[in-house]
């Protein structure tokens, strides 16, 4: 698709949303309104039939075969690869490994630091809006090695304090892994004030990108970051793929976490040496048609141009806060002007499974629960929240009508 010019906004995002076959249909009744991006985007048809394509005519296990199917199948993966790495301005595709996701990418980095990196009793510093992805694996790792994660607490507003960063800094801190986007929140980090304190005390960065990368143009190699890591399921692409980034450093000195076929130059019972670059971090065979899936879906996103999506978003969010400031009962956490495409909320007095069980009666689609923030719930002292989250095909129109419903579930729950 490429998008026209002369198209005024609006008509745009109907363009867009004709590509989606997925929200032309009727949910309890009503056109379905999909709030839930933040969870998983939905595809456009292109990207579909990417990956349909493939299996239709490309379908082949990738770099070993001699084959016209395997080499166009490999050629394919290999392309994708590199229109990835392109998108995020990353000049040396070899430094784009595919993984199964966000999720696994900052398994991948956790299993390979603790090779010989992170030493028994070494400190790690996340924030308290950890997503549980970026959490877990490090807990496992402390618990293990009696190491220690220190938290960076949050500000009235909800922010991050940035002053309390130095103070949890001593010999012992290995690391810093931080989301760029709160999950929850929709709160951007100020990387560039973690990037100074990270370079002065000589510490790496993970950056968890889950929810920064579908909301904004982001350049890689001039972030300077040692990891990085998304998924493709919330950026239009499918399910079960996603990337890690590596600096040239940890490209080199990452111990391997798994190996397997593909990974190798020789093996022997005694020896095996393995192969350099990606495929070095790629054992068995990858999700092939979700890399090509992820390729077409940065293409989307390029026609669309991020700029312009960032703009629409920007305008839902704020409208939504809007609405949802004039409606009394309404609890919003976070509350910002300078933020993603999220917003978490409560309703006084009411539990948000309620909310969004309702809502979804309306063809509705909400996220409710603690959004694998448990850390961040405990800290609000609350259970959960209600969630909703904007991508490129949604319009003021849904906003007005979910605000419309959201006022009648009050109502009915009061």
């Amino acid at each position: 698709m490429k998008v026209r010019s002369r198209l005024t906004e609006a008509e745009k995002i109907i363009d867009i949303g004709l590509q989606f076959p997925i929200l032309k249909q009727n949910i309890n009744g009503n056109p379905l309104v999909y709030f839930d991006n933040g969870a998983t985007t939905q595809k456009p048809l292109r990207v579909i039939e990417a990956i349909s394509d493939y299996y239709k005519t490309s379908n082949s296990n990738i770099h070993r075969g001699v084959h016209t199917l395997s080499r166009r199948a490999t050629e394919e993966f290999e392309q994708a690869r590199k229109t990835i790495a392109n998108y995020f301005q990353i000049k040396n595709d070899q430094q784009l490994i595919f993984t199964a996701g966000t999720t696994d990418s900052i398994n991948m980095v956790a299993e390979g630091l603790a090779k010989n990196y992170l030493q028994e009793g070494d400190e790690i510093i996340l924030s308290t809006y950890e997503h549980h992805s970026n959490i877990l694996p490090w807990q496992i790792w402390a618990q293990e090695n009696k190491g220690k994660l220190k938290v960076i607490p949050l500000l009235k507003d909800q922010t991050l304090d940035y002053g309390a960063i130095e103070g949890l800094i001593s010999s012992k801190t290995k690391l810093i892994a931080i989301t760029q986007v709160s999950n929850t929140l929709g709160l951007i980090t100020d990387l560039a004030k973690i990037k100074a304190l990270a370079k002065k005390h000589h510490l790496p960065i993970l950056v968890d990108a889950a929810q920064s990368a579908p909301h904004m143009a982001i350049d890689v190699d001039k972030l300077e970051v040692d990891f990085f890591v998304c998924s493709a399921h919330k950026m239009y692409g499918p399910t079960g793929v996603g990337i890690l980034y590596l600096s040239p450093k940890w490209l080199n000195e990452l111990p391997l976490a798994r190996t397997g076929g593909g990974t190798i130059k020789t093996v022997t019972f005694e020896k095996t040496d393995y192969v350099e670059g990606a495929l070095r971090f790629e054992p068995g065979t990858p999700n092939i048609a979700g890399a090509l899936g992820f390729a077409e879906a940065i293409c989307f996103i390029k026609e669309f141009g991020m700029e312009e999506i960032a703009k629409h978003e920007h305008e839902l969010v704020q409208y939504a806060q809007k609405l949802l400031k004039e409606i009394p009962e309404v609890i919003m956490y976070g509350e910002n002007d300078n933020k993603a495409a999220v917003i978490s909320f409560n309703v006084r007095g009411q539990h948000p499974f309620d909310v969004g069980t309702l809502l979804d009666k309306y063809g509705i689609a909400v996220r409710t629960g603690h959004h694998c923030t448990q850390p961040l719930m405990q800290c609000l002292n609350i259970q959960g929240t209600v969630r909703i989250s904007f991508a490129v095909y949604n319009t003021l129109a849904e906003i007005d009508f979910f605000s419309e419903k959201l006022k009648k579930v009050i109502r009915m729950l009061g």
